[in-house]
């Protein structure tokens, strides 16, 4: 591990991180309602006498502007917001809000950020360029990077670079995954509404069955999915929600469906948004129903760009060494808003691992899931590293 020329760790530092950390896991906050946390956040940047400015709301941003010369853009963002889940954990520090968790570790991303804000200010007398911190709300809801875009976040100075990370329960704990190219998945949305006509169950061939209709649509949405595209180019297509029907013995006249596609290439993305009203339309129809078709664009799927992945491994290896280093091979079909902005500008998303040996790893999302303190000054380390790196 190579000694840090620009910036050095403050030790001290540790215990401060750590209850940062306990304090945003007891008071979690839901998507878009995370006034108290960035009121929080405020107040810890308050008393390092960081100045920062408010945006989306609930967001905070801090602008770090080198004293050592001219250089890069930078910005690093950290998701803020928690998840309606009872928590299971079994933590001296868990949730004190019924049905609100940080069930996917966006505690620790802010608190990893609020340590790399803490370093690059300090040392801010050896930065080159700017670096824009950015604590974002609204990852959980799809949405809130569109609106910090939106409201000039990647602009006045327009920024280059983008990096972010993610603790992740299938890697051991320090270690990293990082990856070139598609990282996570696109996230679309879709309601359908099947409309067919009521009748009595003795006599089904006066009706309309709406949920024959879409019983046969779900099915073909296998075929659907695995026939029109190069099978290596992955792609999901789930519905996870039906209603409708009234009554065992009457044929039901309208149900609806909600469900989500996820998608990895760009090209792939546009194409099955046509192909799937297409084909969910004539599918009701040949069945003597109709369809009504809301689809929502998403979230972009991330993808890193060679030259952010780079100096994210460079930096990486002078924390935890290269042995610690692992190349993802697999996109994750989870989302990230985080592409929202890998879509703007060259981007880095990568893995904080935080599995423990010998102990079972909660995935994200799980009401049991937790992660141990001592990986907080690695990543504020990793993202700190990054920031010098010229």
């Amino acid at each position: 591990m190579k000694e840090h020329t620009s910036w050095k760790w403050d030790q001290n530092l540790d215990e401060e991180l750590f209850e940062i950390r306990k304090h945003l896991h007891q008071y979690p906050e839901l998507s878009f309602k995370e006034y108290e946390t960035s009121k929080y956040i405020q107040s810890c940047l308050e008393n390092w006498g960081i100045s920062f400015k408010v945006m989306a709301d609930t967001g905070v941003v801090v602008d770090i502007l080198g004293e050592a010369g001219d250089g890069p853009n930078l910005a690093l963002r950290a998701d803020i917001d928690a998840l309606p889940i009872h928590e299971e954990s079994g933590l001296a520090f868990s949730s004190k809000r019924e049905g609100v968790m940080h069930a996917c570790g966006h505690d620790g991303h802010t608190t990893i950020l609020l340590g790399t804000v803490y370093h690059i200010w300090k040392y801010r007398h050896n930065l080159k360029g700017m670096v824009r911190c950015i604590f974002q709300p609204g990852e959980e809801a799809d949405g809130a990077a569109k609106f910090m875009i939106d409201e000039g976040v990647l602009q006045q100075p327009e920024i280059e670079e983008v990096v972010a990370l993610h603790l992740w329960p299938k890697l051991p704990l320090g270690s990293i995954g990082i990856k070139t190219g598609p990282v996570t998945a696109a996230c679309d949305d879709f309601d359908i509404t099947i409309k067919g006509k009521s009748g009595h169950a003795a006599r089904p061939h006066e009706g309309i069955d709406a949920i024959s209709i879409g019983t046969e649509i779900i099915r073909s949405l296998q075929y659907f999915t695995a026939k029109w595209k190069d099978p290596a180019d992955p792609l999901v297509i789930h519905v996870g929600k039906i209603e409708g029907g009234n009554a065992r013995n009457v044929i039901a006249d309208e149900i609806r469906m909600e469900g989500t596609i996820r998608s990895v290439l760009p090209e792939t993305r546009l194409g099955i948004k046509r192909r799937f009203i297409s084909f969910v339309t004539e599918m009701a129809k040949q069945y003597g129903g109709e369809a009504d078709i809301h689809y929502d664009d998403g979230i972009p799927s991330i993808m890193n760009d060679t030259i952010a992945v780079e100096k994210v491994r460079k930096a990486a290896e002078k924390i935890i060494g290269t042995g610690n280093i692992n190349e993802l091979s697999n996109v994750s079909m989870g989302a990230d808003d985080f592409g929202f902005f890998a879509d703007k500008v060259s981007s880095c998303y990568f893995r904080l691992g935080i599995r423990e040996m010998h102990k079972e790893a909660f995935d994200l999302h799980h009401p049991k899931f937790h992660f141990k303190e001592k990986v907080i000054p690695i990543g504020a380390k990793i993202l700190t590293e990054y920031a010098f790196i010229r």
